[in-house]
Parts: structure tokens; C-alpha cells; sequence
């Protein structure tokens, strides 16, 4: 994983434990939802009943004129929850996205946590969003491990633009359905003690 990739996972981490005891819950976000991220201030959200899907208004989630053009932020329209009632399954989150600007990149995640460690990960940084695009579905897949304390998942927005998310998903998938993500679990032993390996 990239550094930015372990950042980001950091960050959304931390946002998982500070969303559990709520001061970042939006009034504008939909019910059930919270508005996140490394600045949260910098990005609007709520339901925008006049871009649908198939005859269903969406979610919207989208950069502040006063984000600067390249500031290294982004905002993300998320849920967190605990895990026990899906220990050992393998789970999806997929919804359809529909992007205007996205100037850096935008993407689907979810994040599977024992306490304050992660053990699965994937926010299609290796698949992003990008530019202008009309609806389209994307889905991440994780396995939730026997002792996995947590589940997030939502949509994130790497600086500027705006992402609507529509007809949102959740559920338990088969075991043929393909992980996207990598499990991030700490290794077993140390590594590279000698700093040899590159």
C-alpha cells in the first residue's frame, strides 16, 4: 500500500472512532449518515432530489468554493457500525456514482476494524473516479473477520468536485465473489530489522 493509501486509512480510522461519539454529524446529511474526512468543512452534502436513478433521488457530495483548487483534502458521506452481526462473511457495499469535475479522484470505501487496528481495506484509489461521468456502479468487497469489532464504508472525495451516490448497497456476498480489497493486518513477526529489503 502507498503512503497516501496508509494515510488515508489512517485518517478514516480515525474519523471511525471520533464518528462513534458523533461531533461530526451534519445536519445536511442524510439520515443515518455522516459527513467526514480530513476536512469536512470543506465539502457540502445531503439529498439532491433532482439528480435520480431510475426515478430515485440521490446523495450528493461535493467540494465548498472555498476549498483551495489544490489543497491535499478530502470529505467523505459515510456510515460506521459494529460488526457482530457479520463475523467470518464476506461483504459488499455498491452503489451507483455519478461525477462532475472530480479533479482528483473519487471512490467507493469500506474498512473492516478489531478496535483500533484495520483488517480490511479498500477505497478504490487503485480504480478511481475521475473527471465527469455519467451513472455507473462500482462495489468494493471485504472479508469481516471472526473478530472484527467494526464495518465503514461510504464515498470519498479527494479535493474538488461533486459525486451523487444513489441506490447505496450493503449486504453478504458469496465466496466466489471476488475480495477487492487487501487485508491489512499486522504481520505476524518483525520485518527488515536490518533495513535490507527494499
Amino acid at each position: 500500500m502507498s503512503h497516501s493509501g496508509k494515510l488515508l486509512v489512517q485518517t478514516l480510522t480515525a474519523i471511525a472512532i471520533l464518528a462513534a461519539f458523533s461531533a461530526l454529524l451534519s445536519a445536511s446529511a442524510p439520515h443515518g449518515w455522516l459527513l467526514a474526512g480530513s476536512k469536512p468543512a470543506g465539502y457540502d452534502t445531503g439529498v439532491d432530489p433532482a439528480v435520480k436513478h431510475n426515478n430515485i433521488q440521490s446523495a450528493y457530495l461535493k467540494s465548498k468554493p472555498t476549498l483551495l483548487p489544490d489543497e491535499k483534502v478530502f470529505g467523505t458521506l459515510m456510515q460506521n457500525f459494529r460488526a457482530t452481526q457479520y463475523p467470518g462473511k464476506r461483504v459488499r457495499f455498491s452503489g451507483f456514482v455519478k461525477a462532475e469535475e472530480v479533479k482528483d479522484w473519487a471512490g467507493l470505501w469500506m474498512r473492516i476494524d478489531k478496535y483500533s487496528s484495520v483488517v480490511g481495506f479498500d477505497n478504490m484509489q487503485d480504480r478511481p473516479i475521475k473527471g465527469t461521468n455519467d451513472w455507473r456502479e462500482y462495489a468494493v468487497v471485504l472479508d469481516v473477520p471472526p473478530d472484527a469489532t467494526n464495518i465503514a464504508f461510504g464515498i470519498l472525495l479527494s479535493q474538488s468536485g461533486v459525486v451523487w451516490l444513489n441506490s447505496a448497497n450493503f449486504e453478504v456476498v458469496d465466496s466466489n465473489v471476488e475480495v477487492t480489497g487487501k487485508k491489512t493486518a499486522a504481520p505476524d513477526r518483525p520485518t527488515n530489522l536490518n533495513f535490507q529489503e527494499n
